[in-house]
């Protein structure tokens, strides 16, 4: 059955409210193109809305009435939100999750070098890219330096109009013939992305002079030596802000969009919920997602299932029974991108169950690979009832698969929290170019995101 493209549904009110929403998504993701940064923008947001840290709630002993807000922040990498329903928690929550990480280079702990006088930082990427990419292209540091004292340096450089860009070069077609017969995946080898840096060397010295120049700039612009590379945390990702795309600016061209376009309405749709809600809300932002899940700010760890711990422990009904039965009744919106169609690479793709731009949220009953493997998989009476949730409220939504049937595949989270006994099903945007330093979004596809959102969390309920 074929979805109708949202925008031929939309008036002129709708059209202002489109915009207005992806004005703000862009922003939310210029600021945000690590994990940390938008966390630090979450949290922002939240204690803008009245929120407080469920951390100093705990602390202070105090008890959560229902319409309570509060916030939980996990190393500075993944967040969560939560607003204290009527009924009780063993009824189960309302629960949003996405993540916030995405595919990137990051640098290594001993990264700094030069070679025939140009000075470099050493990296290794993170995810799932298509190593070609990221050459040749303008690119911006950000992240941390923590130094032995307890200090923490922020660095973002190569975003701003002033600020220098970096770059990984390539070869010159006129030299490449023996690069371009190799396969795709090997044209460029991971050890071929460090980052050039600089090229001035320092007067005087004759040994690594260029190196010793960044030393220099280190020292005298953060405060930083050498050896504080071991306890840093640095993200290359492309420089740049989001950007309208087409002649009807319909799209969004940007990085990161997988996940941040599932994320960023997904915080927005609690941060706007108006009033006490029937059943407790929660907004799960998540670290790791691309590299499986793993370490502590992943959906492997157990983090979520302590802070939600936390949370209910603030209540007077809390025992560890409670809490299992909380969880298990739980309804969650696992929101991850899909892979939208691309009619220049129909092959790839089952048209008849794959996501199109512009068609309104889509849900996936299912992902893993090669006969379902690492998949979830929906149950129909939750996808009846969800069903039901947007049509009540007028939302534009589709169902796909990621790709055909023995090519595609892959994972989310979704089934991490489908341990706990829990309904949950992937839902998101539909992505073009996924996985590319820049992505494509149809701004439909935001704004039924964010419709959807809302709607879940207000009308969803017990499933029987």
């Amino acid at each position: 059955m074929e979805k109708k493209n949202a925008w031929k549904a939309y008036g002129a009110q709708e059209h202002e409210k489109i915009e207005a929403l992806a004005k703000a998504y862009c922003s939310y993701i210029d600021n945000g193109k690590t994990e940390r940064e938008c966390v630090a923008g979450t949290i922002a947001a939240a204690k803008a809305a009245g929120f407080e840290d469920l951390r100093e709630v705990v602390k202070a002993g105090k008890t959560l009435a229902p319409g309570a807000r509060v916030y939980a922040n996990q190393m500075n990498k993944s967040v969560m939100l939560f607003v204290a329903g009527e009924r009780p928690m063993t009824e189960g929550m309302n629960i949003l999750g996405a993540h916030i990480d995405s595919p990137r280079i990051d640098v290594k702990q001993n990264p700094l070098y030069e070679d025939s006088d140009i000075a470099y930082l050493d990296t290794h990427y993170y995810g799932g890219i298509k190593k070609y990419h990221w050459v040749a292209q303008p690119l911006a540091l950000h992240g941390v330096i923590c130094k032995k004292d307890g200090t923490t340096v922020t660095v973002a450089i190569g975003e701003d109009a002033g600020d220098p860009v970096f770059c990984i070069s390539d070869l010159l077609p006129h030299l490449a013939q023996e690069q371009m017969s190799k396969k795709a995946s090997e044209v460029i080898e991971g050890e071929a992305l460090d980052l050039i840096i600089a090229s001035k060397p320092k007067e005087g010295e004759e040994k690594d002079a260029v190196k010793a120049a960044v030393l220099d700039i280190l020292k005298e612009k953060y405060g930083v030596e050498e050896a504080d590379f071991e306890s840093a945390e640095l993200e290359i990702v492309p420089a740049g802000k989001a950007r309208d795309m087409g002649l009807d600016r319909s799209m969004i061209l940007a990085y990161g969009h997988d996940d941040r376009v599932c994320a960023y309405p997904s915080m927005q749709a609690l941060l706007d919920y108006e009033g006490t809600p029937k059943y407790t809300l929660c907004c799960i932002l998540t670290d790791k997602e691309e590299i499986g899940s793993v370490g502590a700010t992943g959906m492997e760890s157990r983090y979520f299932e302590n802070i939600v711990a936390d949370f209910y422990s603030c209540m007077s009904d809390y025992s560890e029974l409670n809490l299992r039965r909380a969880l298990a009744a739980s309804r969650m919106l696992s929101s991850d991108v899909s892979a939208a169609f691309d009619p220049n690479f129909p092959s790839a793709f089952e048209k008849k169950n794959a996501a199109f731009l512009g068609r309104g949220l889509c849900f996936n009953k299912f992902t893993g690979s090669r006969g379902k493997g690492g998949s979830s998989d929906a149950n129909p009476e939750y996808i009846a009832a969800l069903r039901k949730v947007m049509d009540d409220a007028g939302v534009a939504y589709q169902t796909a698969e990621l790709g055909r049937v023995d090519l595609g595949g892959g994972g989310t989270i979704a089934y991490m929290c489908a341990k706990y006994g829990m309904n949950v099903i992937d839902s998101g945007v539909a992505v073009l170019s996924m996985h590319a330093p820049y992505e494509v979004i149809s701004k439909a596809d935001l704004y039924e995101a964010y419709k959807g959102y809302c709607a879940f969390l207000k009308n969803a309920g017990p499933v029987d």
